[in-house]
């Protein structure tokens, strides 16, 4: 009896673990089918949508817009284009004047006198200027001219020389202050311009959809966007040409009034 009850109870135990296992392996089907469904689906959910194409943009403004719109457009394409050529062109402007400052500093002083030594400067230099007109006045002293203080008229020679360098430096940095206070404002009257166009054009057809109101809207404010992005080059073009010129400006006061302590030392040894 006991082998019997031993027997029976094995009998029993294989199958439950046959049960068991016909178990796990139909939970691990169904588990690996509705993984592979919700994968299904959320590649679905996440594919790339195509871009819908954007139909307003500056080609709108220009296709779209009437004449004071294009002309508005036009005339901030030219202001940046006038500050962006005065940037670049004083920035060379300024290098070779701190090229020749240095050649001043090297050698000027080296010559046998002022004649020789500004002769060998360049034709174009604001250094070879001054050094002329500082010789100029010393010789020209006659005449009415003699009645005047040597060492005064001699000051207001180089004066007047390093002025006419300064003014020829500041040259197109009025154009820069022009274009970074203004382009804003021409942006805003773009802007201005374009929205009350868009209503006009909507309160006559009737219709106040958010296609018929942001489009045209969207599209003014690019007047705006373009007016800032040609302000604010010229802004910081101008400040960093006028921290440039004083600078320069430096260098070209210290070489006249040492020009001016050379002009009087010559002349009273003469």
């Amino acid at each position: 009896m006991l082998f019997f009850y031993i027997g029976e109870e094995c009998e029993v135990t294989m199958q439950i673990n046959r049960v068991r296992s016909g178990v796990l392996s139909l939970t691990a089907f169904i588990l690996s089918t509705l993984s592979a469904s919700v994968l299904a689906q959320t590649a679905a959910t996440v594919a790339p949508v195509e871009a819908l194409a954007n139909p307003y943009g500056i080609q709108a403004v220009w296709a779209q817009g009437d004449l004071v719109a294009r002309g508005t457009l036009l005339i901030l394409v030219l202001m940046s284009m006038a500050s962006w050529y005065v940037i670049v062109s004083k920035y060379i402007e300024q290098a070779r004047v701190n090229k020749q400052s240095r050649a001043v500093e090297g050698d000027f002083w080296n010559g046998a006198s002022i004649r020789q030594s500004a002769d060998a400067l360049e034709a174009t230099s604001p250094y070879r200027f001054i050094a002329d007109k500082g010789l100029e006045s010393a010789s020209k002293h006659d005449g009415m001219l003699g009645a005047i203080d040597f060492n005064t008229w001699v000051t207001m020679g180089i004066q007047r020389a390093m002025t006419n360098v300064q003014s020829r430096l500041q040259e197109g940095l009025a154009l820069l202050a022009t274009v970074g206070s203004t382009a804003p404002f021409v942006g805003l009257f773009g802007t201005v311009w374009g929205i009350y166009n868009a209503l006009v054009s909507i309160g006559m057809s009737g219709q106040a959809s958010i296609d018929k109101v942001a489009g045209p809207v969207g599209e003014s404010l690019i007047m705006t966007a373009i007016g800032l992005a040609v302000a604010v080059p010229a802004v910081l073009g101008y400040n960093w040409l006028v921290r440039r010129n004083k600078l320069a400006m430096e260098d070209v006061h210290a070489f006249g009034n040492d020009l001016h302590a050379v002009l009087l030392a010559t002349a009273g040894k003469s």
